[in-house]
């Protein structure tokens, strides 16, 4: 269930959103793209985020769930979160945000299974001899991949192996188990959820360089050995203006080796304070990275480490660096969300009446309880597009609104309309949005019949369109 929205959280979510609406250079405004998660899937890939659990409500949480297809724990999932005492566990962050993406129809991207840092100090201060070692290790990715079977399609099983120079890094894993221990994590994840994609994941890996092709190596000698590994994760932590020149050229090598690749932990971090040309600059690095995973057929993924400055990691570790996101502290879109837009082929509706029956609308009742439901109305189009939308149905057994998400609803008596948000306006031809809402019910809960209007250049127009039940 979302949460309540105050005027507050809606205001900020509003002018977040107006702002990403502004056309470049112009100052005027023009119609609103589709999410991200839209524009990514249109073209065959999934937009991600990194989220804190506990931020998951407000313009954050209508932020994270709308624009984005798949939500990667920054923390809750490490080793030493879950498991900070032996024996004893805690899930609440990891469980929290695992039923927010379930709730809104995104994947769940699983971070991090076997890495060097953030464990506990019980593993870590430990005297274990290999085979306990390997028991450990074993007994965790059982734990976590069984606890999250069939609700965590991907996984970063093992976490940053290499050293600059290609050589193994010397970590618990390594040192007590040796190079093996890669190719044991990802087959005990694998018998632990065979259906998961399962990753290696590192970071100064997007271009071609010493890293890179010991990363190469080690996947090729992998599948060589028949070891499950689907995938390659880049994690892309970049400085202002050095996106690696080979990094479409590194992609590839990756995806020609049968494996996918996902852009894992994207931020472009600048020198602060921010201004308009260091601004412009990252927009160019977010929209050349995530062209460069739009080329490439098998690069499936780009998630972003974190979409808010409020909730970047890189002020804290990299002194007088910051504003590393596509949104500012306030939720409002920066240069660089226009970028990733732009890179995913965003450039909003047309703004014309579509022909009858290019665009529909379909009410739908996801899940009721006794004195309430949830509902989905969405709205589709084929042969046409919109830059604005509404939509208008009469209840007939006493249904009553509670709250709505991805759209502005109001009700007088029985009489419902509900018009998109400042994000959510435009459906391009071959695409859909959403929304969706709580209401209260008494007695029966039918179905009702639908209308949908849209936007013209001067006015919004409320004829019916298709109605599909």
């Amino acid at each position: 269930m979302r949460t309540s929205r105050t005027p507050l959280r809606a205001c900020l979510a509003a002018l977040a959103a107006a702002a990403a609406l502004l056309a470049a250079g112009t100052g005027t405004a023009r119609a609103a793209d589709p999410p991200l998660r839209d524009l990514a899937a249109a073209k065959g890939k999934v937009i991600g985020t990194a989220v804190t659990g506990s931020k998951l409500t407000g313009a954050y949480a209508d932020i994270a769930g709308t624009q984005f297809g798949s939500l990667t724990p920054g923390n809750a999932m490490k080793w030493g979160s879950v498991e900070p005492t032996r024996g004893s566990f805690n899930w609440s962050e990891a469980d929290q945000i695992v039923a927010f993406a379930q709730a809104h129809g995104q994947q769940v991207r699983g971070h991090t299974l076997v890495w060097h840092s953030q464990n506990p100090s019980w593993l870590t201060g430990g005297s274990w001899t290999p085979a306990q070692l390997g028991t450990l290790l074993r007994d965790h990715i059982d734990t976590e991949v069984g606890r999250y079977k069939g609700k965590v399609s991907v996984w970063d099983v093992v976490n940053e192996p290499f050293n600059e120079d290609g050589t193994y890094r010397s970590t618990i894993w390594y040192d007590g188990l040796g190079s093996g221990y890669i190719a044991n994590a990802l087959t005990w994840a694998h018998a632990a959820d065979p259906d998961a994609k399962l990753y290696i994941n590192d970071y100064n890996v997007e271009g071609v360089n010493a890293k890179s092709t010991a990363l190469y190596n080690l996947v090729r000698s992998l599948k060589q050995q028949g070891v499950p590994i689907d995938g390659v994760g880049l994690q892309a932590h970049l400085i202002l203006g050095q996106v690696p020149p080979t990094l479409q050229q590194n992609i590839q090598r990756f995806a020609d080796l049968d494996v996918d690749v996902a852009v894992t932990e994207l931020d472009v971090r600048m020198s602060l304070p921010a201004d308009s040309a260091k601004l412009d600059q990252q927009a160019a690095d977010f929209k050349s990275v995530t062209a460069a995973c739009a080329a490439v057929t098998r690069c499936v993924n780009v998630t972003v480490w974190g979409f808010t400055d409020s909730d970047s990691w890189v002020p804290s570790t990299f002194p007088g660096y910051g504003a590393a996101t596509p949104y500012d502290e306030n939720y409002q879109p920066k240069p660089a969300y226009r970028g990733i837009a732009e890179a995913l082929g965003g450039g909003g509706g047309t703004g014309e009446p579509p022909p009858a029956g290019a665009c529909s609308a379909a009410y739908s009742v996801t899940s009721q309880w006794n004195g309430g439901f949830t509902g989905q109305v969405k709205i589709s189009c084929s042969g046409a597009s919109l830059s604005s939308w509404k939509v208008n149905w009469t209840y007939g057994a006493g249904q009553r609104i509670t709250q709505a998400w991805n759209a502005t609803c109001t009700q007088s008596g029985a009489a419902v309309s509900c018009a998109n948000a400042s994000y959510n306006g435009a459906v391009p031809d071959g695409g859909s949005v959403t929304f969706g809402f709580n209401a209260s019910w008494n007695g029966g809960n039918p179905v009702p019949m639908v209308s949908l209007g849209w936007e013209s250049p001067d006015r919004l127009r409320g004829l019916p369109l298709t109605v599909v039940q």
